[in-house]
């Protein structure tokens, strides 16, 4: 099963609380049950190299479900709108693409078709302070 852990490289983080209700999100419980399950029967390498997680409110509330893929040294991708029983597949197949691409850019025409409309940012990419200061030190 895919699980948060520090040897991972990417990681698709599944907004599971809502702000305005307080409440749990019941469709961000879902697909984050649901990208879980479909990466590990993927086997080697997405469910090896995927983190997936749940957090607190990642201010989408006028789009959920809201995601978002991460990696040190890759743009960030938050989807909106995202449909638990409808989006997987497009899911899984963006963490492919966005693993193979050595910076994470990717073109709307590159994305799977049922991701199209429901990007909300494309976050520059960064490196953690933690790999620069080991970088520094080697």
């Amino acid at each position: 099963m895919a699980t948060s852990s520090s040897n991972k490289q990417h990681t698709i983080t599944v907004c599971t609380d809502c702000r305005i209700t307080g409440k749990p999100c019941r469709p961000g419980l879902e697909l984050l049950a649901r990208l879980n399950e479909s990466l590990a029967a993927l086997k080697q390498p997405l469910d090896q190299d995927f983190s997936v997680s749940g957090t607190a409110c990642m201010a989408g509330c006028t789009r959920p479900c809201t995601i978002a893929f991460q990696a040190s040294g890759k743009a960030t991708y938050l989807f909106g709108d995202i449909l638990p029983d409808q989006d997987i597949d497009d899911l899984v197949a963006f963490a492919a693409v966005y693993a193979d691409r050595a910076d994470g850019l990717t073109r709307q025409a590159e994305r799977p078709r049922g991701l199209n409309g429901k990007t909300i940012a494309r976050v520059p990419a960064t490196l953690l302070a933690s790999e620069l200061l080991a970088e520094r030190l080697q």
